[in-house]
Parts: structure tokens; sequence; C-alpha cells
């Protein structure tokens, strides 16, 4: 894939969501469309990165459908300059996203796998997105020592928002989650923090890998 064919399919995409309605903002659009998504994939599946679908990265981890990606980033709202934190890093590709909406020094992602992790990195680096921080550890318990943040967005389903990312979310902020059990069916959750409150709203069904960690799930 050469990069007009990529420009073009990355452009296709875009459009196919913007008409499924899981695009509705203009800056969103603009970040999906800006991301070569195909750097982010395996080799093999180069020729079909833009096709709306996950695809594996090793170590039960995926790249994550675009549609999610969308809706995840149309219900946090991000703002340039926003602190954003993410909870599973995979290949890096919503990191780019929301790098896009916020600015690259403004996110920061998390992997619990040092060989993702270490991928993740050179490939943002190789797109223009070095600045995001790809830090390795246990998402669920976020990052005292960064927070808070304005937004959170995790990649990875649990039974309940973890209580670190709920005291590491700035008051207003938004944090966008899947919730459910394990193997799931899960749900995407949007949790808006205002005034002290923790309001919860759903948006759909979804599958995703689980969140492991000490306020996830057991390996």
């Amino acid at each position: 894939m050469d990069d007009a064919e990529a420009e073009r399919a990355c452009e296709d995409l875009v459009a196919h969501l913007r008409t499924a309605g899981e695009i509705t903002s203009d800056r969103v659009a603009e970040a999906v469309g800006a991301v070569p998504r195909h750097e982010f994939v395996d080799d093999s599946d180069r020729e079909r990165a833009y096709e709306d679908r996950p695809f594996d990265v090793g170590h039960d981890q995926v790249v994550t459908a675009p549609r999610l990606v969308a809706r995840t980033s149309e219900l946090l709202e991000v703002a340039p300059g926003d602190d954003v934190l993410e909870v599973g890093t995979g290949s890096g590709y919503h990191a780019a996203v929301l790098a896009e909406l916020a600015g690259p020094e403004d996110v920061v992602t998390v992997e619990r796998r040092p060989d993702l992790a270490e991928r993740a990195r050179r490939v943002l680096d190789r797109t223009g997105y070095g600045g995001v921080s790809v830090i390795v550890g246990d998402g669920s318990r976020g990052l005292p020592g960064v927070a808070p943040f304005d937004r959170i967005s995790v990649a990875a389903a649990a039974p309940d928002v973890p209580s670190p990312l709920r005291d590491q979310l700035r008051d207003p902020g938004r944090l966008v989650l899947p919730l459910g059990p394990r193997e799931g069916p899960h749900e995407l959750a949007l949790f808006e923090k205002r005034n002290g409150a923790f309001d919860r709203s759903r948006h759909g069904k979804a599958q995703y890998v689980p969140l492991i960690g000490a306020h996830g799930f057991d390996e």
C-alpha cells in the first residue's frame, strides 16, 4: 500500500464511519483521517488496515476497530491541551488519534506488556507522535504521579471503574471504558465527573479484551 492508496483508504474509512453515525464531530473525523493506521498493524495486515475491524498484535491484544476508537473519542470530547490518560496502549493507534485531539505532549498511555509498549513507542516516533509518553505498568492503577487527568480512555473491559482512575479524573472530567464480565458482553460507558458526582451513560455494545491488573481481572 503506497501513500496515495493509504490516503484514499483512510478517506473511505472516515466516510464510512460518518455514514454509520460513529463520527459526528469534524475534529474526530480529522483526527482519524490524519492517523496512518497501516503503520500500526502488522505487515501482513497492511493492505486491509483501513477495514473497520480489529487486528491482532500479539499477547491477545488488538488494534482496536476504528468505529470504537471513533466512538470513544467522540464521547471523551477531548480539547487541545487536555491532559489525557489512555489505559491499554496496544499498537498505539488510539493514542495517536488522541494525540491529534489533545496534542502529543498531553497524552500518556500505559501498557502492561513491555514488548508491546516498545513496539508502540517505535511506531509513534516514526509516525510523528513521539511526544506521547508510553509507560509500562498496571493501567488499572492509573498514574498517581502524573494525575489528575481531564480525560481517561480505557481500552479494556472491567467489571466497574477502577477506583484509582475514578480518583485521578479531574472535576469536571470524562472517562470512557467498556463494562462487563471478563468474556463479555461489554457495554461502552461514559462517566462524567462534575461537582463531585460521577454520572454514567451507556453507549452501545462492544467486545474488548479484559483489563488485567490489581483493579481489574486476574491474569
